[in-house]
C-alpha cells in the first residue's frame, strides 16, 4: 500500500489530470495510470486504442477527461468499456468489491465529451451498460456496440453518428432473463443513419419470434438503403403468421431484394421443404443468402 501511494504521488505531481483522483482509494488508481499513459507525448502518435476498463465506475470518466484533454489526431480505431457475461451483472473490481451497473442507468458513465478530441476516429466498439449520454461524431463509419451503451438504455439511439456506414449490434438475455425489446428497432431511423449500408444484428437477441424480428426489419425504414443485414436466424412457423409461412415469406421478400441477406443460423420455414424455400430466397435479388446454420444458397 506505502509503495503504491507514493508512486501514486508521482502521479499527481507528473500528471495534472489526476488531480481529481483520490490516490489513497486503491479503485481510482486504473484511472491514474490511464491518465499517465494517455498524458505521455508518444500517445499523439497513437493509431489503435483499447481501453479495457476493470474499475470503471470511476476510470470510465477519468479515461474521457484524459482524452479530452489533448487531440488524438492520429487515433483512427478504439475500443472502451468493459467485459461481461451477462447485461447488467454485477462487477468484480480490483479490490474484490462489487460493482452494480444498474446504478448508472440515466446518470451514464462518462460525463466528459471526449468526440471532438478524437478527429481522426473511424471505428469504435463499445461494451457495456451505460456508458455515454451520447455518441457525438459525424466521422465514424464502424460502430460495434455490446449491450446497451447509452445511458437511458437505447440500443439504436446512439446518438450523432451521421456518416456511420456499418453498425453492429450484439445483445442477449441479460442477468435477468430479459432480451432487447423489439420496439429497439424503432430507433432506426434513416435521418439518423443517412450512410448506414451494413447492419449486423446476427448476435441480437430480441424478446420476439424470429419472423416478428424479420417483420420489423422489412418495415424498417433504413431498409432501402443497406446493401447487406445479417440476422439471428429465419424462422417461421404456423403459429407465426396469418396463411401459409412460405407465401408470408415470399410476400416479405421483395422488400429484400436489394440486399445480401446474411443468416447466422437457420432458415426454417413451416410447411415447405428446401427447393421451395430456396426458390423464395432466390427472389432476394443477384446476392447470395447466406445461412451459416445449414444452408449457404445461390
Amino acid at each position: 500500500m506505502g509503495a503504491g501511494r507514493a508512486a501514486g504521488g508521482r502521479l499527481l505531481t507528473d500528471h495534472p489530470h489526476t488531480a481529481t483522483i483520490d490516490l489513497t482509494d486503491p479503485e481510482q488508481w486504473e484511472g491514474a495510470l490511464i491518465d499517465a499513459l494517455l498524458s505521455h507525448p508518444a500517445t499523439h502518435r497513437l493509431h489503435t486504442l483499447e481501453l479495457h476498463l476493470t474499475d470503471y465506475h470511476h476510470s470510465a470518466e477519468h479515461a474521457a477527461i484524459s482524452l479530452a484533454g489533448r487531440q488524438h489526431p492520429r487515433l483512427e480505431r478504439m475500443y472502451f468499456g468493459y467485459g461481461f457475461e451477462y447485461l447488467f451483472e454485477d462487477s468484480e473490481e480490483s479490490t474484490g468489491n462489487r460493482i452494480n451497473p444498474l446504478d448508472f442507468h440515466r446518470k451514464g458513465l462518462v460525463q466528459a465529451d471526449m468526440w471532438d478530441s478524437l478527429p481522426a476516429l473511424r471505428t469504435l466498439e463499445l461494451e457495456g451498460a451505460f456508458l455515454f449520454h451520447i455518441v457525438n461524431h459525424d466521422g465514424l463509419t464502424r460502430l460495434r456496440a455490446r449491450g446497451s451503451v447509452i445511458s437511458d438504455g437505447s440500443v439504436f439511439d446512439l446518438g450523432w453518428t451521421s456518416g456511420l456506414v456499418s453498425l453492429e449490434v450484439e445483445i442477449g438475455s441479460d442477468v435477468f432473463g430479459v432480451s432487447c425489446a423489439l420496439e429497439q428497432l424503432d430507433e432506426l431511423k434513416a435521418p439518423q443513419y443517412p450512410n448506414l449500408r451494413n447492419l449486423d444484428l446476427s448476435k441480437a437477441e430480441f424478446d420476439a419470434t424470429s419472423f416478428e424480428v424479420f417483420s420489423a426489419l422489412a418495415d424498417s425504414p433504413v431498409l432501402p438503403q443497406l446493401e447487406t443485414l445479417s440476422i439471428r436466424d429465419l424462422t417461421i412457423g404456423q403459429e407465426d403468421c396469418e396463411g401459409e409461412p412460405l407465401a408470408v415469406l415470399a410476400e416479405l421478400a421483395p422488400r429484400f431484394a436489394h440486399l445480401a441477406l446474411h443468416v447466422d443460423d437457420v432458415i426454417d420455414i413451416e410447411g415447405a421443404d428446401d427447393e421451395e424455400v430456396d426458390r423464395v430466397l432466390s427472389r432476394f435479388g443477384p446476392r447470395r443468402v447466406h445461412a451459416t446454420g445449414n444452408q449457404d444458397d445461390d
